[in-house]
């Protein structure tokens, strides 16, 4: 990669050129740079992303998160350490593992919540199974979420976090955490018929 004093790649890819000059303005605030650059790199980044996570549904919300990092961090871009494209798909592949290893925990969370007996004053069979189908309700109601909000959910009811340890630990504002669990929480009750 070779650069000029002003950061600017002048590789002898006009691609690589063009997606670096938009990055390197975005990081300026230029949105109708950052809108180039998505055009380039959106068909790339869901590839690598669906390719990871095997789910073309969740590549697509995990793909909006790829990109939303990529302007809060295009400041970080440094044309003499990499090109444009391996910058993003390198944010776009740990984006991607990251989802795989919360959704495998999500089913491991799914998977113990359904192996517990039901409690031993339970009066009947019947009380039983009519918990066990709940707790089926209730993951399915949770799968049915956006993976934003139920990645905020798992961690505040399954894990235990505050808001504001969720917001440090998935690198958010503390109110979009604070959305993501209030949206979550009402279409989960809409989706399990509770009244408001």
């Amino acid at each position: 990669m070779t650069a000029t004093a002003d950061g600017v790649d002048v590789s002898p890819d006009p691609e690589a050129r063009e997606l670096s000059r938009a990055l390197i303005a975005a990081a300026g605030g230029d949105t109708d740079a950052f809108a180039r650059f998505y055009d380039r790199m959106a068909p790339a980044v869901w590839r690598l992303v669906v390719r990871v996570v095997r789910e073309p549904r969740l590549a697509e919300d995990v793909t909006q998160e790829v990109f939303v990092q990529l302007w809060r961090d295009a400041p970080k871009f440094d044309p003499e350490r990499g090109s444009a494209r391996a910058f993003a798909l390198t944010v776009a592949h740990r984006r991607a593992v990251d989802t795989v290893r919360r959704e495998q925990s999500r089913r491991d969370t799914a998977a113990r919540v359904e192996a517990q007996p039901p409690p031993e004053d339970a009066p009947d069979a019947a009380r039983a199974a009519l918990g066990r189908i709940d707790r089926a309700r209730v993951l399915d109601a949770l799968a049915a979420l956006a993976a934003p909000q139920r990645r905020c959910i798992e961690l505040a009811y399954f894990g235990g976090l505050s808001q504001s340890q969720i917001a440090h630990q998935l690198d958010l504002p503390l109110g979009t955490v604070k959305t993501r669990v209030r949206d979550g929480l009402l279409r989960l009750r809409d989706a399990l018929g509770v009244p408001a």
